[in-house]
This record gives structure tokens, C-alpha cells and sequence, in this order.
């Protein structure tokens, strides 16, 4: 048994930052680097142009087609995925909704081979030198609004939800009885250090997640690990625990983690998050387990041999990282799966399955899931959608997030598609942008402003991705924020730090000012956002493992309490407007430092300006009218620029 931390809850008194002359409007001009789009006069909020359409009909001559699909651009999927037509007569038809006063592209799919024209019918020449048909803008008298995304009445929408990801050791210890020690280990860092499910469930109980605007939890993979200790992997010659829950030993979910409590304390946890509300995730390890698991030496064929006839097969070592992705051992004591074989690919699923039944949980996190065969992703979604959502009334959306470690697009979309694979991936190419624009100062906010203008749909239209800041993989997001970062954007060197020179919690408060700055951000776009626990306080920490520091329930000074005050203010803004959750993002200005854009739903609007410098900016775009500004509880006036104070957001509301 060891020793632990004494918890003490802390209050939650809203802070404002910045003198009462801060918050004035000023007549300024915006500054020469900056671009400007003028505003009509705020008004009340009605559907965003881009989301109204019209119905039309569309129509192709028949002849000896057995089948035609209309395709086009009318909808974002609308060359991929068909709408079919119906013969009448001599003509095939369909009907669908287009956008309002846009322009559409289309063609024919017919036979399910064959693309045409209809030469009766007006044509173009895209950009690809192909020949579509055309639609002039259509004008309807009372058009449909139509907002990507949206989900069926009394269904979750995913989009709605805020995501705290609890490493469970290192959060709270609720129980000391079911404390763990892993002789051996290098440090005791790298050992377990008492936080449990009952520590976790007293945190819901006592409203901190509620308080801090919070609805989700991803919680640590709660699989039994294995008592071993291990050596990390890569060049770290490190002795671990197994305390982060990534060397699962016994898959059975009625014996979970004796380390974080029993079933019953698992049960439990899931039962009170539930009553306040609150999503539960699930992190699951499906790409391999740990040598001495049962389930290896019964079933051997089930994984892919560490030694292949030629070479010792660790990723990074004998076997590529990308090539061999989907076989390679990340280390000599995890064996990978091989998802190859149908009867492994069955049991895993099944075990999935297990687990969700048996914890009526809402989701999981799917870890590494490049490093899997695409069948096993397939055959679970199937599983889901055929026996657990199934069986729901109202069916609801079971949500799959995966962990694909790129900042390529494509490698993240390959795996996104709510219908077959996940609902979404954690955004680190999103990442990357907000890193260094809000940040690290690398690049311009406008760059991060035509960054996400294209992200937006980069996924497809259904998709919920998890943007974030920090997580459990990279050095401590707040000290990328200080006025010197620690490391760059890539958290390259942040494991040089790790295990020696560990950094402490920075003193200034620029450093807290520009992360509520990226908080800002992430808050107040489209997305199920992720924070992962205590950078909610900015907690210091270099590279894994020190970015696994215990969280700090006490001994908080003003600058972590700041941040912590402005999440939740920035979480209680977004639970209040969908228009932060799920609407569309207009720039009204950019530039270096300054960043003003509307955010409209239907029935909701809203501004957001972001000042990321050290002095105070004007920012100039927002519309002529009285705003409340919900950040100070103060009022505003646009038609002017409003002078927003250095590193600081405001967000701004029609009266």
C-alpha cells in the first residue's frame, strides 16, 4: 500500500480580469495587417444563409436506364452518396432541397456504372475540366433551414457534449483500501497513486463537473492490468506500472481494475454520473495486451508473432511504424492482435460488446486505432447498431472517438463515418493550428481563422470531432503558453524533461490569459470539445510521464484559479447557445493578433473576439447595436471597434 494526497475541495467564485476602462468601445481603426468585412446592423437572429434551402425537382429523359441516381453538389456527400430517382413515364425524377440562392452542380448516376448529362439541360465545365450539369440560384418564397448535422428529436446530439478526460489514478482517491504498489519501478511517478472510481464518483457527487461545465467523462481503460512492472517503450529504459490502464492482463468487465475498485464501484460511478447527466466514455485498448494475459498462451494464433522469420517485429525497431502499423508489437510485452484472424476479430468485438452491456455505457474511446485491421472497426459499429442501439427507444447514438496520432487530415477521415467506423477523432491537425496562432505566436490568427474555415467540413457533415488543446501523450498545454515555451507546437523535447529539470508551475499570468485564449476558441466552435484534467488550472508538466502529475485539489493561486474560472464561465456560455455548439462561423475580422467572428443557429447569434497580443487591440466587425458582453457582465456597443485588453476574448450578445 502507499501513501496519498489529502483532497480538498475548492470554491467556484466567477473572476473578471481587466479595469472597467478595458471594456469601453473605442473608435479606433483596425490595424494595417488586419482584413475587414463590414457587418449589417445586429439584428434578431433568423437561420444562417448558408443553411436555408429550397425544394426542387430534378428530372433526366428516360430510356433504357434500369436505374438513375441524381448527384451533385447540393449536399456535402452529394457526389459520393446518391439520391434515387423514380421513372414516371418518360422521365426519371427526384426531389431534394438545395442550397438557397446557390449555384448547383449535378450530374447523372445511372445503372450504378455510368455517369451522364442530360444535353437538354444547361451545363458547365468545373474545375476538373468535367462537364456537369447546372441549377441556376434558386430563390424559394419561405425556404427550409437545414442545419448540417442535426439529429433526430430525442436523440443525444454529440455535438452538445464537453469532454473531461480523468486519468483515474491520478485524479482522486476516494478509497485507500484498494491502493496499489508495483515494487521496482523507477519511480514513484511511474507507480500508482491511489485514485480510484469511488474518488471519481465523489467529484460528481460534490458538482465539480457540473460546476466547471462539464457533461462527459472519458474515463482510463478499466480492464484489469497486469501486477508486472515494464519497461517504457522506445528509448525510455524506464521501469512503469501499468497505473495509466494501457496493459490490459484480464478482458473479463466483471473483474476490472482491482487498483481503481470493483465492479460495484465501477457501477456505481457510471450510475451517479448518469443521474447528474453526465455521458460516460470508456477508454478501450483493442491493439494488444500484456505477454502474461491468459488469453495469449491459450490462443496464440490470435496475434501476429513478435519474431516473423527475419526480424524481431517492435514497431520502430525490426517493423515500420506506418507499413507495419497494424501487426508491429509497440513493445516486447504487449503482443498485437491479429485482426486478420475472424475468430480473434470475433472474440475482441464480443468483449467490447461486454463491456458496454454490462456498464450502459455512451461511448467509447478507441485507442490507437490506426494500428488495427479496418474489419474489427466495421464489425464492431455493425455490432453496435444491430444489438445495443437497436435495442433503445428512442435509438440513440452510440459515440465512437478514435486516436489517430497525425496532423494529416486524410489519415484522420479515413476512419470517419458515423454509419460503418467512428463519429470522429480527436483533432490534432485543429490542434496544431490553435497551438501556434493562440499560443505559441508562430502564425497569424487570420491563418488560424482560414484553417478552420476548411476544417469545418473536412470530415463530413455528420461527423463530431474532438478538439483540444492538451492531452496525456504531450508536454502540459500551459507551458506552451508561457511568454518562452518549453517546447514547440509539436511538443518536440518535451520528454527531455520528464524524468529530470521538470518544469514547475509557471508565475505569469500571460501564460494562463493565453490558454483561456485557446479555451476560447475550442469553446466556441463546433465540436465535442476535450479537456484533459487539470489543464483546466493550466497544471505544469513536462513530457509522459510527468504530464501525469496528481491533480491538484488545493494550494491554487489566483492565476490557476483565473483559468479554472474561465472555463467554466466559457463552458456555461456554450451550454446556453447552440449557436457555440453546432452553428456556422462567420470572420468579421482577422489579423495578426485579432480574431472577431459570428456565430449564428437558428434563434441564437452571438460574436466572439480573441485579442492574443500583449497590448490591448481594436477589433473592428461588429455590427452597429446594443451587446451584452457575457465573459464581464458588462455592455458594449458595435458599429465602432471594441477595444478587447491583452490576451483576452469577449463574447458578445444583441440585447
Amino acid at each position: 500500500m502507499k501513501r496519498h494526497l489529502l483532497a480538498l475541495a475548492f470554491s467556484f467564485a466567477l473572476f473578471a480580469c481587466g479595469s472597467d476602462a478595458s471594456r469601453t468601445t473605442d473608435l479606433g481603426q483596425p490595424p494595417d495587417a488586419s482584413f475587414f468585412i463590414p457587418g449589417p446592423d445586429a439584428g434578431p437572429p433568423s437561420c444562417p444563409e448558408a443553411w436555408k434551402a429550397c425544394s426542387e425537382a430534378f428530372t433526366y429523359p428516360a430510356g433504357n436506364e434500369t436505374s438513375v441516381e441524381l448527384r451533385g453538389d447540393f449536399r456535402a456527400d452529394g457526389w459520393m452518396s446518391g439520391v434515387a430517382m423514380v421513372k414516371l413515364g418518360n422521365q426519371w425524377t427526384a426531389k431534394v432541397n438545395v442550397p438557397y440562392n446557390k449555384q448547383v452542380q449535378y450530374k447523372f448516376f445511372t445503372n450504378g456504372t455510368t455517369w451522364t448529362i442530360d444535353p437538354a439541360q444547361p451545363t458547365i465545365t468545373d474545375a476538373s475540366s468535367s462537364i456537369n450539369n447546372v441549377r441556376a440560384p434558386v430563390q424559394c418564397a419561405a425556404p427550409l433551414c437545414e442545419e448540417p448535422g442535426a439529429v433526430a428529436a430525442g436523440v443525444y446530439d454529440w455535438r452538445d457534449a464537453v469532454i473531461y478526460f480523468v486519468f483515474v489514478d491520478r485524479f482522486f482517491d476516494g478509497n485507500s483500501a484498494n491502493n496499489c504498489d508495483v515494487s521496482g519501478v523507477s519511480s514513484s511517478m511511474v507507480n500508482y497513486m491511489g485514485g480510484d472510481w469511488a474518488g471519481l464518483k465523489k467529484k460528481i457527487d460534490d458538482g465539480y463537473f457540473a460546476d466547471l461545465g462539464v457533461n462527459t467523462l472519458w474515463v482510463t481503460v478499466p480492464a484489469d492490468n497486469t501486477d508486472e512492472k515494464g519497461k517504457g517503450a522506445g528509448q525510455d529504459n524506464h521501469s512503469y506500472s501499468a497505473f495509466h490502464g494501457y496493459w490490459p492482463k484480464n478482458l473479463d468487465p466483471k473483474n476490472p481494475e482491482g487498483c481503481f475498485g470493483s465492479a460495484a464501484d465501477l457501477k456505481a460511478l457510471i450510475a451517479s454520473a448518469h443521474g447528474k447527466g453526465i455521458k460516460v466514455l470508456f477508454d478501450y485498448a483493442m491493439v494488444h495486451v500484456h505477454k502474461s494475459a491468459e488469453i495469449v498462451s491459450k490462443n496464440p494464433s490470435w496475434f501476429w508473432p513478435q519474431y516473423d522469420g527475419t526480424r524481431n517485429c517492435i514497431c520502430g525497431q525490426g517493423c515500420d511504424w506506418n507499413a507495419d502499423g497494424k501487426r508491429c508489437w509497440f513493445t516486447d510485452y504487449l503482443p498485437h492482435w491479429d485482426y486478420t484472424n475472424t475468430a480473434a476479430r470475433a472474440y475482441s468485438v464480443q468483449n467490447v460488446i461486454d463491456w458496454v452491456t454490462e456498464y450502459g455505457i455512451d461511448g467509447l474511446r478507441l485507442d490507437a486505432i490506426k494500428h488495427v485491421d479496418d474489419r474489427w472497426l466495421t464489425d464492431l459499429r455493425a455490432r453496435l447498431t444491430s444489438g445495443v442501439v437497436a435495442e433503445q427507444s428512442p435509438q440513440q447514438r452510440f459515440y465512437l472517438v478514435g486516436e489517430t496520432f497525425s496532423y494529416t487530415q486524410s489519415d484522420l477521415k479515413y476512419y470517419v463515418d458515423p454509419s460503418s467506423k467512428l463519429d470522429g477523432q480527436f483533432d490534432f491537425p485543429e490542434r496544431l493550428a490553435l497551438i501556434k496562432s493562440v499560443l505559441m505566436r508562430k502564425s497569424d490568427m487570420s491563418d488560424l481563422a482560414t484553417f478552420l474555415d476548411q476544417n469545418d467540413e473536412a470530415y463530413g457533415a455528420n461527423a463530431v470531432m474532438s478538439p483540444f488543446a492538451g492531452n496525456h501523450d504531450l508536454g502540459r498545454v500551459i507551458h506552451m503558453a508561457e511568454d518562452t515555451p518549453l517546447w514547440d507546437e509539436w511538443s518536440n523535447e518535451d520528454k527531455s524533461r520528464s524524468w529530470s529539470n521538470q518544469p514547475t508551475q509557471p508565475t505569469a499570468v500571460s501564460a494562463y490569459e493565453r490558454l483561456a485564449n485557446a479555451y476560447a476558441v475550442l469553446f466556441t466552435n463546433r465540436g465535442a470539445p476535450l479537456l484533459y484534467y487539470g489543464d483546466e488550472v493550466g497544471l505544469a508538466g513536462a513530457g509522459d510521464p510527468d504530464n501525469r502529475r496528481m491533480m491538484p485539489w488545493s494550494g491554487l493561486s489566483t492565476n490557476q484559479t483565473f483559468l479554472r474560472d474561465r472555463v467554466s464561465a466559457l463552458l456555461k456560455i456554450r451550454a446556453a447557445h447552440p449557436a457555440t455548439r453546432r452553428g456556422k462561423r462567420t470572420t468579421m475580422s482577422a489579423s495578426a493578433d485579432t480574431w472577431l467572428y459570428k456565430l449564428s443557429a437558428t434563434g441564437d447569434e452571438l460574436y466572439v473576439a480573441i485579442n492574443r497580443s500583449n497590448t490591448a487591440a481594436t477589433v473592428n466587425g461588429l455590427p452597429s447595436g446594443s451587446y451584452s458582453e457575457l465573459l464581464t457582465n458588462t455592455a458594449a456597443a458595435g458599429g465602432a471597434g471594441v477595444l478587447i485588453p491583452a490576451r483576452q476574448a469577449r463574447v458578445f450578445v444583441a440585447k
